[in-house]
């Protein structure tokens, strides 16, 4: 049995519609913890960052949220553990990646699977959705007060990044991420070619000149038959057996730093298909032998 700990991220002020920040109780239970060991991980849950009960200002609240998951993220890191962060709307990532690139000698890689691009800026976007912005963060577009977090440059240089399953996006990211040099594998490319394929090819990237790498999954990436619990389904997505299968194979080559899994939607999951497919998302990615503690 291999400890994996986790850190919940459990707001979802980032986004547009509630009941994600319900997703990292929901894979607290007895019966995802149970699951979670029949697929060989014992969780440890280090620590569950909620929105305080006197919120304020969305935005404001938002930056402190990150703040505190940028510390545990860094603590966690900085154990040399295998960890895994759960949301939440996808804003965590901010937080998320900005702690644990503190404990780097070197850039961070980052494997970005998602059916949206999420580079959408303040002057860009229509809802103004934190959540539709996380990347454009890590890479230095934004908010100031999110696109370092008190780090000293940006989390993320444009060529250790790499997007898989993109297929819902807005004229402004897409220039955004091509003015940068961001690679891009959208859907199409993963029915053309094989999810295989393109996680070798995304997986050779990020890892190319990087000190190491992670992976952050917005589970709106998977096809809304397998994984309907998220804020925002889009049809044609990735297959959820695929993804797990594609993650198993890619930790067993290299270890990615961690793993993110963000909106999950209890209220749109009533038979709990989409927290099932997490928990094997988590063990497929961080339970392998030879990680125990």
């Amino acid at each position: 049995m291999n400890i994996v700990n986790l850190i919940g991220a459990a707001w979802g002020l980032g986004a547009s519609q509630a009941g994600c920040e319900s997703g990292p109780g929901s894979l607290q239970s007895i019966a995802m913890q149970r699951h979670l060991e029949r697929h060989g991980v014992a969780p440890v849950w280090e620590a569950m960052i909620r929105t305080p009960p006197t919120q304020g200002d969305t935005l404001q609240t938002v930056i402190a949220l990150c703040h505190q998951l940028a510390d545990a993220t860094e603590q966690s890191a900085a154990s040399k553990r295998p960890f895994g962060v759960i949301g939440g709307d996808h804003s965590c990532a901010i937080g998320t990646w900005n702690g644990i690139s503190r404990t780097l000698d070197g850039p961070l890689g980052l494997l970005w699977i998602d059916a949206h691009m999420d580079a959408h800026t303040p002057a860009s976007s229509r809802s103004g959705a934190v959540h539709g912005m996380p990347l454009a963060c890590l890479l230095g577009y934004g908010d100031p007060a999110l696109t370092t977090l008190g780090n000293r440059r940006p989390v993320l240089r444009p060529q250790d990044v790499s997007l898989i399953g993109i297929r819902s996006y807005e004229p402004e990211e897409m220039n955004l991420l091509n003015t940068l040099g961001v690679h891009i594998f959208p859907m199409s490319d993963v029915n053309a070619r094989g999810l295989d394929a393109v996680m070798a090819d995304a997986l050779a990237r990020v890892t190319a000149n990087t000190a190491n790498f992670g992976i952050s999954i917005d589970l709106d990436a998977i096809d809304p038959a397998d994984a309907p619990g998220v804020g925002t389904p889009e049809a044609g997505g990735i297959a959820g057996a695929e993804l797990v299968a594609a993650l198993a194979r890619l930790s067993s080559d290299k270890t990615p730093l961690s793993l993110e899994i963000a909106e999950l939607n209890p209220r749109n999951d009533p038979d709990q298909r989409t927290a099932l497919l997490a928990c094997e998302l988590i063990a497929a990615a961080l339970g392998r032998e030879g990680n125990a503690s």
